[in-house]
């Protein structure tokens, strides 16, 4: 029996401690939080902002077993992580594990490694209360946002909506970059490029000084050039430093991993989990750029025997943001000598943490920057060659330089060849293209995370649950935007000779980067109309700051949530009350054929066309926008064509064929097997070849690739990878298989394995009445339609084996149902036939006295 049973959060945490330990100590997981406000209903008590905290029903088995290991251990170590979540898991352990201070300790370290786990045991700690208040503040006050502004978005917008303190916040930055870039007007100039060579025919790239506005003006600069003997008129070469930037916070490592390896915010921090769990890196969510004097001398070491002394320039760097928790450190290796790791996905992000810390206390790099300046005094702007030279690379030897997307693409910089002032020069060819200005971009997931990081908004924790839950919400989107053509100018001077061209070029499109959605947009407006302060960025950062008050004891969290309460709620119920709905509805012009006005706006299944008013004797007409078409720029035109989907074809193959458009976007319709057109197809161009071109595609890519037991065998790909189909059951194909060339023995041995495990599946099963007992993760349970209920002991308060539920009836299993849902057999109630609208009358708005 151990002493000392330790509480980690993780299992992977749990096993790379559990190494570190002795036989006297023993290591399990509570999985995250064991409590958290229920599921359904508010759970907080509004009078003193008391949380009513449960136990979930997944964590259950998992307390009673911890409950076990404390009465057998002597002393409880509470080893959660040691941000303000970490500790209120720990807080919430010590409360429903009924740990008496004496029995428990807490211990917090930034790194898996034996000598900081040992350390942490030899300078335990209590719990730290006012980082549990400040984690309680953030879940309370989040809980009443969400829950009270919630059902007025269903009220006033559509059902099913959500809103949040930080999400809504991350929506408006979206929105008001979209409707920035919407009214960006572009201006033209003419760029001014040189190709010149010396007397060895060395070419020499450079850029006019100066832009021109006009064309004429660029033109006759050109006319000028023809007859001008171009000089070196000037040489200056300049020293100049490169310094590295600080080790990785969580917002930077998910910035650079986006850049350098692609990585979204999500993926980067679980492979950070995991690198930080298995005891390769120090603790990934922080927000300081410290490093401990244990790393920085590591780091030194290592740079040393890798690189040379010279190379070598330990320091230590400060954080700009006020908030940083100094006692964190960076993200750093654990260990520097450990260059790399086997998994090659976390030894990509893993690289990328070590080459980062390691640049981080390396010497500048020296470069040498020469500019040449090459004109005449007959013209009125001279062009400059820039170039740079690495004298010593320093820091980059580890790191190397990475481009950001703001980096303009032309401006590279170059070596340049030996030229002295006063030397002629030829030109090969002068360029004027006409450049347009560029709106501001659009976020990234890693801008994003930036921005909010720049407003003070969230904390390190929160950046990836955010970006998260707002595309989970449908508020915003990464659709890929398709470019406009527009016409440049583009003249070119060589040998004495202008040519003058008309060229196309693309501009605006966008992939992989964040686009409001129609619904998204609609939510922003009314909440930034009618929730002002909420959506305030500086609101949002001053709530972090109380946060960070709490968490350092110099603010009580109950008051805070006094303070703020008082001006919320009567906020909500104002707007509840008075607030109009927001359909998003723009009206586009007047429909030709029958004069009556289109709209475009929000309906019950999201973005549509109506044409016609609701109040009109003749119902209004509706059709859905298509991918890509949005409310705020679709244009009347665009609207009408709508109209003209679906429409029928030729029968195909005696079944009907018609072309529409749906929930899913464009499709083929044959018999009754729906067929999606191709991305960036327009439906409306879709004729009876084509039609039958896609009908035969599917009908190849559904063709039977083998049978099983004489019945055919198909293949496709889903949203959880590639699978085949026999019968109504779907089998996932591993990678270790080769789906494009499957064997009869690869299809039967899928086929078999699935089949075993579907027969262990079910104990009972009651397919008419769509009731099944059946086993599962955690032992057998039974399954109602898609609900899932317990199994309760038997009346000698033993649990059910396998063999004894093979004999209970219907009837008792119906029982265990209704004892824990009343209403599982209730008749659902048929809804009542609609009335027919009254005629609406505008009428001066009604004031109505506010909610008491």
């Amino acid at each position: 029996m151990s002493k000392n049973l330790v509480i980690v959060e993780s299992p992977a945490k749990a096993k790379t401690i559990q190494k570190y330990l002795g036989k006297d100590f023993e290591v399990k997981s509570s999985f995250g939080h064991i409590r958290d406000l229920p599921k359904k209903g508010m759970g907080i008590d509004l009078a003193t902002f008391s949380p009513d905290y449960e136990v979930s029903a997944d964590k259950k088995k998992l307390v009673t077993e911890l409950k076990a290991a404390v009465k057998k251990a002597e002393m409880v170590w509470l080893a959660s992580d040691e941000d303000r979540e970490g500790e209120a898991i720990a807080w919430h352990l010590a409360d429903e594990l009924k740990l008496k201070p004496e029995s428990r300790k807490r211990i917090v370290f930034h790194e898996i490694t034996k000598n900081a786990i040992l350390k942490a045991i030899e300078n335990p700690r209590d719990i730290d209360q006012n980082l549990v208040n400040a984690q309680q503040a953030r879940r309370v006050l989040d809980r009443i946002v969400g829950f009270e502004m919630s059902p007025v978005l269903w009220k006033k917008v559509k059902p099913g909506l959500s809103a949040g303190r930080v999400q809504s916040v991350a929506v408006r930055l979206i929105v008001e970059r979209e409707k920035e870039i919407r009214e960006f007007v572009p201006k033209a100039s003419f760029k001014l490029d040189g190709i010149f060579l010396n007397k060895t025919e060395q070419e020499i790239a450079a850029r006019l000084k100066k832009d021109f506005e006009k064309e004429e003006d660029a033109e006759k600069f050109l006319e000028k050039a023809k007859t001008t003997e171009f000089k070196v008129l000037n040489v200056e070469t300049k020293p100049g430093t490169r310094s590295a930037s600080a080790p990785f916070t969580t917002s930077t490592l998910q910035q650079e991993a986006s850049s350098r390896l692609g990585y979204n915010v999500t993926n980067t921090m679980r492979l950070a989990q995991r690198l930080y769990e298995e005891g390769y890196i120090t603790y990934m969510r922080t927000d300081s750029v410290n490093l401990s004097q244990e790393a920085i001398e590591g780091a030194k070491k290592q740079i040393v025997s890798e690189y040379g002394a010279e190379y070598s320039s330990p320091r230590n760097y400060t954080t700009k943001s006020a908030s940083a928790q100094e006692a964190h450190e960076a993200i750093r290796p654990t260990d520097f000598a450990v260059k790399s790791i086997g998994d090659a996905q976390l030894n990509r992000l893993y690289q990328l943490i070590y080459r980062r810390t390691l640049a981080s206390q390396m010497a500048n790099a020296k470069i040498e920057k020469t500019v040449i300046e090459i004109g005449n005094a007959s013209l009125p702007q001279h062009f400059e060659a820039q170039g740079e030279v690495i004298i010593f690379d320093g820091f980059l030897k580890a790191y190397g330089i990475v481009k950001t997307e703001d980096d303009d693409e032309e401006n590279n910089e170059k070596l340049l060849p030996k030229v002295s002032v006063g030397e002629i020069l030829s030109y090969k060819k002068i360029t004027a293209s006409e450049k347009f200005t560029r709106p501001s971009a659009r976020y990234t997931e890693a801008g994003l995370v930036k921005k909010l990081e720049e407003l003070g908004i969230g904390r390190p924790s929160t950046y990836a649950p955010t970006i998260q839950t707002i595309q989970n919400r449908e508020y915003v989107d990464k659709r890929e935007i398709d470019p406009q053509t527009r016409e440049v100018v583009k003249m070119s001077l060589t040998k004495d000779k202008i040519k003058k061209e008309v060229l196309e070029e693309k501009f605006g499109g966008d992939k992989n980067k964040f686009v409001p959605t129609d619904i998204g947009e609609v939510v922003n407006d009314f909440l930034t109309d009618n929730f002002k302060e909420i959506l305030d960025y500086g609101f949002t950062a001053r709530v972090e700051e109380s946060f960070d008050e709490i968490a350092n004891g110099d603010q009580k969290w109950k008051e805070m949530m006094t303070n703020f309460y008082s001006k919320f709620h009567p906020r909500i119920e104002d707007v509840e009350e008075n607030a109009d709905r927001a359909t998003g509805d723009r009206l586009l012009g007047v429909d030709p054929k029958t004069g009556k006005n289109v709209h475009a706006r929000i309906g019950r299944f999201g973005a549509m066309i109506q044409i016609g008013e609701t109040e009109d004797e003749e119902k209004p007409i509706f059709a859905s926008l298509m991918a890509g078409q949005n409310i705020a720029t679709i244009s009347l035109a665009e609207a009408l064509e709508l109209f003209k989907l679906p429409f029928e074809l030729e029968a195909f193959e005696g079944q009907p064929v018609s072309v529409g458009v749906g929930r899913f976007g464009p499709y083929v319709k044959w018999g009754e097997t729906f067929i999606s057109i191709p991305k960036g197809e327009d439906p409306l161009s879709v004729n009876q070849a084509r039609a039958e071109e896609i009908i035969n595609e599917k009908k190849k890519a559904d063709a039977p690739i083998a049978t099983y037991k004489g019945d055919p065998v198909t293949k496709g790909t889903g949203r959880f990878g590639p699978f085949i189909k026999y019968k109504d059951i779907f089998v996932n194909v591993p990678k270790k298989y080769n789906f494009d060339n499957l064997s009869q023995s690869d299809i039967n041995e899928l086929i078999d394995a699935k089949l075993e495990k579907e027969a262990n599946r079910y104990i009972q099963q009651w397919e008419k009445e769509k009731i099944s007992i059946e086993n599962g993760r955690w032992g057998p349970f039974v399954k109602f339609g898609k609900a899932m209920f317990k199994i309760p002991k038997k009346k000698d308060d033993t649990k059910y084996e396998a063999e004894d539920l093979k004999e209970v009836s219907l009837d008792e299993v119906k029982k265990w149902i209704t004892d824990q849902d009343k209403n599982a057999f209730a008749e659902k109630k048929k809804p009542a036939a609609k009335k027919p609208a009254a005629k609406k009358t505008t009428a001066a708005k009604k004031t109505v006295a506010k909610k008491k």
